[in-house]
């Protein structure tokens, strides 16, 4: 690389956010009505400033090098907090939001997006919520297309995650223990049961979320993935297992969280293993969250305490 100077611009910061977004300098460019060749040469002067190499660029497009995806999350919060300095001093309207957010497929991620997007001031926003398989989480969160990756761990998979989570410069933070429940359709024979014990689900269709190429147990989104079931249906989004629970009365494991407000048709019902869900986020070791992360991380805890869990950090 060039040797180090002075003098990055809140201007080629601004750029740089949107390169990384697009994956492409000339998308980039065509969205900020610059042209091709400016954007390019921004990039080049951009690294050559910060001493380090930023971007991977290929004839596909461009990705982000490991100094880049640290390099991006310090953008985005020097971008945010001038937004907010503009906004208080100039009175400028309040800034785009933007938030990405992937996850297992958790009701309870949903209702915290919903509460976060309602109490938003901004005119504009955009977010992401993503669920998705477990492996994609983490390389979302690892790329930075999401800033917060939301998933569970146990004694069975922890040692996996964290190992794979270290590799990625990622960190585990936990919010919440939960005991073990099953979901099922509340015309299911048992959902007047108190509780349910594995005999009781021997012969119930067991329901799962795919996990594509890297279905290993470890990356599975229930606990108790070894365990064989006669009978198994995996699917890959969490309309689809509630429709399967109503229509063959199948079960799925999880964390007992569930809305009524989203899913009025579906009961948890505690399932008797000595087993615990550890549910947390996952996010950059190095890079501080943005505000808006923080918001949302609030408003998570917020759903989750109504539950009777016990909140953690």
């Amino acid at each position: 690389m060039a040797r180090r100077s002075s003098g990055i611009t809140l201007q080629q910061l601004t750029y740089y956010i949107e390169v990384a977004a697009e994956g492409s300098i000339s998308a980039a460019a065509d969205l900020l009505y610059v042209s091709q060749p400016t954007m390019s040469a921004a990039m080049k002067d951009l690294e050559g400033r910060v001493g380090h190499a930023l971007l991977l660029r290929s004839a596909r497009g461009v990705t982000l090098t490991t100094d880049g995806v640290e390099f991006l999350g310090y953008a985005r919060q020097v971008v945010e907090q001038v937004a907010l300095l503009e906004q208080r001093y100039l009175g400028r309207p309040p800034s785009r939001r933007l938030l990405g957010v992937s996850t297992q497929h958790y009701s309870f991620a949903v209702d915290a997006m919903v509460r976060m997007v309602k109490a938003s001031a901004a005119a504009e926003y955009e977010f992401s919520l993503r669920e998705t398989r477990t492996w994609e989480i983490i390389e979302d969160v690892r790329t930075l297309r999401s800033e917060l990756g939301i998933l569970y761990r146990n004694d069975f998979n922890r040692n996996v995650i964290d190992k794979l989570l270290r590799d990625s410069g990622l960190a585990f933070r936990p919010l919440f223990v939960a005991e073990p429940h099953i979901f099922i359709s509340r015309k299911n024979p048992l959902a007047s049961r108190d509780h349910v014990t594995l005999d009781d689900l021997a012969h119930v269709p067991r329901l799962t979320f795919d996990q594509g190429a890297n279905n290993s147990f470890y990356f599975a989104e229930e606990i108790l993935s070894t365990l064989s079931s006669p009978q198994e249906i995996r699917v890959s989004d969490r309309a689809t297992i509630f429709n399967l629970m109503i229509g063959l009365d199948g079960y799925t494991i999880s964390t007992g969280i569930i809305s009524d407000d989203l899913d009025p048709e579906i009961v948890a019902i505690p399932l008797d293993v000595d087993e615990h869900i550890e549910i947390g986020w996952i996010g950059h070791s190095a890079i501080p969250l943005t505000d808006q992360a923080q918001r949302y991380l609030a408003e998570l805890r917020t759903v989750v305490s109504g539950f009777g869990v016990t909140l953690l950090g």
